[in-house]
């Protein structure tokens, strides 16, 4: 009987000590939710901390650069060692800095322009020996020999502008002398800046040519320039406020780098006649080139160029090449390539004079149905 209330006591107690247990287990869990909790809440409850940047080390003080612009002199945590340059993060309410934080030195910019090394060559581009040599004594010469011009005493232009019809080579220039200098090539295109950066533009124009100094020697190509830089009328409404101080930190930027530097600005546009005079006078982009529809010759040369991949079979190219009067480069390319589809359809691994009559037409009546579209439109 002892025995039996023995066995009874120890098991009682052995079941308490194992109730006892897991009370405090489950107190344990209960604590650290608890504490993980009112971490959350004081995390959501703390105020916001500001980026800044560090633009002066001085006895008295940090001088920081706030978001907007804004320059202070404050206070730092002691331990805190500083250097111009530096991000930081400080108290809003005094500005206090609280902490040093890794600078990110990638460009925001670089989400919202084009930046390659180009491979096009001179040799790929038909039609344009003058503008050819123009453009490399303007901007490959001095990115490449920037001594000879010192020695000689003259200063060669920041900048050029290509301006003429659309479909010419405009691009293609740039991009060739892009590669003929190992220049990165920035690529912007100025409507995009104006329509999708309202209370940006400025900053942005600005952050290019920072990136462009990173990554020197580099060549900014701004196309459709026209849409920044057009005469400036009377100012209405916030967006027209907005591109002309877009258009002012262009024309500062420009006006802060050095001639023989190595950035070179090309400009690009289809309406020359618009553009204000602000931006083409001397030190600016003061050097104008016409890109001009190809005559028969640089035909003949763009034709030879966008078909020496291709099998043609009992081409007449005198003929072909009198049929594309007026076309442009590219419209010529797209001919070649309309004619490729012609034989394609045909089950040909060639093509003949009648593929290429063919997509001649067809590319005419491509380009009157647009203008009459434009002229309804905006006639």
């Amino acid at each position: 009987m002892s025995e039996e209330k023995t066995d009874e006591t120890e098991k009682a107690g052995y079941s308490y000590a194992y109730s006892y247990s897991q009370l405090e287990e489950e107190n344990r869990i209960l604590r650290e939710t608890v504490n993980h909790m009112r971490e959350q809440i004081n995390r959501f409850s703390a105020k916001p901390l500001m980026v800044c940047e560090v633009k002066n080390v001085i006895k008295d003080g940090i001088v920081i650069k706030i978001p907007n612009g804004n320059q202070f002199c404050v206070n730092k945590m002691p331990e805190l060692a500083l250097v111009p340059g530096e991000s930081v993060l400080v108290e809003q309410k005094n500005l206090t800095i609280i902490k040093k934080i890794e600078s990110n030195h990638e460009f925001n910019v670089e989400k919202f322009v084009i930046i390659e090394k180009p491979t096009l060559t001179f040799k790929e581009i038909g039609g344009l020996k003058d503008q050819i040599r123009e453009v490399k004594e303007v901007i490959e010469l001095p990115l490449k020999n920037p001594k000879l011009f010192e020695k000689i005493g003259i200063i060669p232009p920041k900048g050029i502008l290509l301006y003429g019809e659309p479909g010419t080579g405009k691009t293609l220039l740039a991009k060739a002398v892009a590669h003929s200098t190992h220049a990165t090539f920035i690529e912007i295109v100025a409507s995009e800046l104006v329509q999708k950066f309202i209370g940006e533009g400025a900053k942005l124009v600005r952050e290019i040519f920072e990136l462009a100094k990173a990554k020197a020697p580099s060549i900014i190509f701004i196309d459709e320039i026209d849409a920044l830089a057009s005469r400036r009328i009377e100012i209405g409404t916030s967006g027209e406020r907005e591109v002309q101080r877009t258009f002012m930190q262009l024309l500062a930027e420009i006006d802060g780098f050095k001639n023989l530097g190595d950035v070179k600005v090309i400009g690009c546009t289809n309406r020359r006649d618009i553009l204000d005079p602000a931006v083409l006078r001397p030190g600016r982009l003061d050097r104008l080139i016409e890109v001009p529809l190809p005559e028969i010759e640089g035909r003949k040369e763009i034709f030879k160029i966008h078909t020496k991949n291709m099998t043609l079979k009992d081409i007449d190219e005198e003929v072909i090449v009198a049929k594309m009067e007026n076309f442009s480069g590219a419209e010529i390319r797209a001919t070649a390539t309309e004619a490729g589809y012609f034989a394609i359809r045909k089950k040909r691994n060639y093509i003949t004079h009648s593929d290429m009559v063919k997509a001649i037409e067809k590319v005419q009546e491509s380009e009157e149905r647009e203008g009459s579209d434009y002229l309804r439109m905006f006639g």
